[in-house]
């Protein structure tokens, strides 16, 4: 099958929940956090991607020669992204780290040589609707505990996924059809903490807005006005600011 290479190019646009709708958000959501990244990163000295997956960010953006970047995800991931990336030479300092969320990830991490001590950008991109509750509660105490300030973070949240109308919703059953995997039946089903009001409650400045805020700012990605799980979606950014006496 001939696939678009531009989401413009998709006959039935918004319509197709996969090459369309599917397609758009991937984009923004990629675009959203790399300026996320590039923003941070004139501030921060290191940079931390959990649960990286396939970003290929230290490699493609302009980000300072100096930024120490780790990425944690798991043996067949990173395996599998080193192959790949077999011959290509990251624009930083850069780290593939073997290490399971669930678990305790935070020693992998300072044995690598992170420091606690100096500000961070952490990106937690399309990893926590797939953890349970209990382990996205500690991975945001590790990371609080391991931020000093002027860290920042960025993540992303599902509301409501919990409900099996929504794991089960129409969206990810056609995007199932194109992928063979159906991404609603993935995420974890148990109760969720408020990850942004912890984090504020240890000091945090935090915005927490929907896609469609993201659609009208960047004059592209996903209709705002449809009412499925990516209305549900919502983009959290957050800072560390410097204690004052």
């Amino acid at each position: 099958m001939d696939l678009p290479t531009r989401i413009e190019d998709v006959e039935q646009g918004d319509a197709d929940p996969l090459w369309g709708r599917g397609g758009a958000y991937s984009g923004l959501r990629t675009r959203v956090f790399d300026d996320f990244l590039l923003a941070a990163s004139k501030t921060v000295t290191q940079a931390v991607l959990l649960g990286s997956g396939l970003d290929s960010r230290a490699w493609r953006l302009d980000l300072p020669a100096g930024l120490r970047f780790f990425e944690l995800d798991r043996t067949d991931v990173l395996g599998f992204k080193r192959r790949v990336l077999a011959g290509a030479a990251p624009r930083v300092r850069h780290e593939f780290l073997v290490a399971d969320l669930t678990d305790d990830w935070a020693a992998v991490l300072t044995d690598a040589g992170f420091e606690p001590g100096e500000p961070t950008a952490w990106l937690v991109e399309g990893v926590l609707p797939y953890l349970s509750g209990a382990a996205e509660a500690r991975l945001m105490a590790t990371v609080d505990r391991l931020s000093a300030p002027d860290s920042q973070i960025g993540y992303e949240i599902v509301l409501g996924q919990e409900d099996e109308s929504l794991r089960s919703h129409d969206l990810y059953a056609a995007t199932e059809a194109g992928t063979g995997t159906n991404i609603g039946r993935l995420f974890d089903d148990g109760t969720r903490p408020d990850s942004a009001a912890s984090l504020r409650a240890a000091g945090w400045t935090v915005t927490s807005s929907p896609v469609a805020d993201f659609t009208t700012r960047y004059g592209r990605g996903p209709d705002p006005t449809v009412d499925d799980p990516i209305a549900q979606i919502r983009w959290v950014m957050g800072s560390k600011p410097v204690r004052t006496a």
